[in-house]
């Protein structure tokens, strides 16, 4: 891999924002009924970048890339430990056929070819194994790619319909119908934003290349629309991903999904807010942070929803409106509106 695609070689911030209808987008297990993660103070719903993450895992296996850190059942039906997954990682590579001399690193590029999630997230290596090939890997990888816990824009409620469902079951030979009462909690309706940033400094040590991160431009697009498909889960749609990838080592703006705003003159009122067609986003700050940086910013990557309804300094519109005022702000030959099918298809694995 590294031999093909160098190591990224520009940091990156990215925005991406996502919406949840009648949805329990994060739940928390020690709430004791899964409940929606809302912050008390502020009751903004919360998703932490550990669920986010396991979105986009989820997406590079669907995709056909290796992925370490994954939930495998094994033939017996137990959970696959830790050493399991990583003695697939490492299953291809055959000692006897490298020189002696090159066997670390040998062992290092296999394994995160291999391993899609590690170049992107990093993982703990901590594994008691009886293989020489697991001397050869570090401690640890730092991901160079790291998502900040999402948060709505806005105060969210919970559907208090779905807060007491009953099940219906045939029950006996007669079968008699029986129920019992399932705790269901969903929020009525949240637009959440994520925070991320791509270390051009740690993608050495994980072999992240340009066209990993070329790939996440359409990664966490997809993954919303194809890893929601639970009963849980289901109602969640991408509406906003913009990675802004900077020309200055080392430097970016920093707090971008700060600047995103809900219009509270062209939303409806937050109690009455069901889906994506009740908001309008204020991106002006957003801009005006871009283009006070222009001149430090190399690419602009975005693709917004056909439905989402964005304003700009007063102005209103869909996502062509977004588009030309990034093109204004930072410059038309800065912008690349990303196709999402057509460019997951230029980063797909290679035959």
């Amino acid at each position: 891999m590294s031999e093909h695609y160098p190591t990224v070689s520009n940091r990156s911030e990215i925005v991406f924002a996502y919406d949840a209808v009648d949805a329990n987008p994060n739940g928390n297990p020690l709430s004791g009924a899964n409940r929606p993660r809302i912050d008390p103070h502020t009751d903004q719903a919360i998703v932490t970048d550990v669920r986010l993450k396991r979105y986009l895992r989820d997406q590079l296996q669907d995709d056909g890339h290796g992925v370490y850190i994954r939930n495998v059942k094994e033939d017996d039906g137990d959970q696959a430990t830790r050493e399991d997954l990583l003695e697939d990682r490492l299953k291809d590579i055959d000692l006897d056929d490298v020189d002696e001399d090159d066997i670390e690193n040998a062992v290092f590029s296999q394994f995160l070819e291999n391993s899609a999630d590690v170049r992107y997230f990093g993982a703990t290596m901590s594994v008691d194994m009886d293989d020489e090939k697991v001397d050869h890997l570090p401690d640890h990888f730092t991901g160079p790619v790291q998502f900040s816990p999402g948060k709505s824009l806005h105060r969210v409620m919970e559907n208090e319909e779905y807060n007491s469902l009953t099940s219906v079951i045939a029950t006996g030979d007669d079968k008699a119908q029986g129920g019992f009462d399932l705790d269901d909690h969903r929020i009525q309706y949240a637009f959440i934003g994520f925070h991320g940033l791509v270390d051009e400094h740690g993608a050495e040590d994980t072999l992240l290349s340009d066209r990993d991160v070329r790939r996440l431009d359409t990664l966490c697009w997809r993954a919303l629309k194809n890893q929601t498909i639970s009963r849980s889960k289901v109602g969640q749609e991408p509406r906003l991903y913009l990675r802004v990838e900077y020309a200055d080592e080392s430097f970016h703006l920093g707090g971008l999904d700060q600047d995103l705003e809900l219009n509270s003159e062209e939303s409806n009122p937050v109690e009455e807010l069901r889906n994506v067609r009740d908001i309008c986003v204020d991106v002006t700050a957003l801009l005006e942070r871009l283009e006070g940086a222009s001149d430090r910013i190399d690419t602009v990557h975005v693709v917004a929803s056909d439905v989402l309804e964005v304003s700009i300094d007063g102005d209103t519109g869909g996502h062509e409106l977004l588009y030309d005022a990034l093109e204004s702000a930072v410059g038309s030959e800065a912008v690349r509106v990303i196709d999402v099918y057509e460019d997951a298809k230029a980063t797909a694995p290679e035959e």
